[in-house]
């Protein structure tokens, strides 16, 4: 069961720009989460490394390597591929946790499930 949550225009998401951020609950913990645009496909992981269980982003709401086809972990240089989250090299254990997507009339909304789910104030 899931539920379908406006999270961004569009446009707020650029090809291998900056993320937009949001929260979530995971195994029953708040934890960020981060949305990005790749090849003009709107993508969403959790904001945590598979390597050591820690944030990614260098700087606030960055994600791309210089290059702009690599997700990369700031801390220890993990590298993801940006449009299925798998390992590409450096420390990975496995890939991230991918958060679907979709994309309808200017709007990007992600997808609930019943173990992530959208963070209540």
């Amino acid at each position: 069961m899931s539920e379908r949550i406006a999270l961004c225009n569009s446009r707020d998401l650029q090809d291998s720009g900056l993320a937009v951020p949001f929260d979530v609950i995971y195994g029953g913990q708040t934890c960020r989460a981060f949305a990005i645009r790749f090849e003009g496909k709107v993508h969403a992981y959790l904001n945590r490394c598979s390597h050591v269980a820690m944030e990614m982003d260098y700087q606030p709401n960055r994600f791309f390597d210089d290059s702009g086809r690599w997700l990369m972990c700031a801390t220890h240089g993990a590298m993801y591929t940006p449009d299925t989250g798998a390992c590409a090299g450096g420390p990975c254990r496995g890939g991230l946790v991918k958060i679907d997507l979709s994309e309808d009339g200017q709007v990007v909304y992600w997808h609930t499930a019943y173990n992530l789910k959208p963070f209540e104030f």
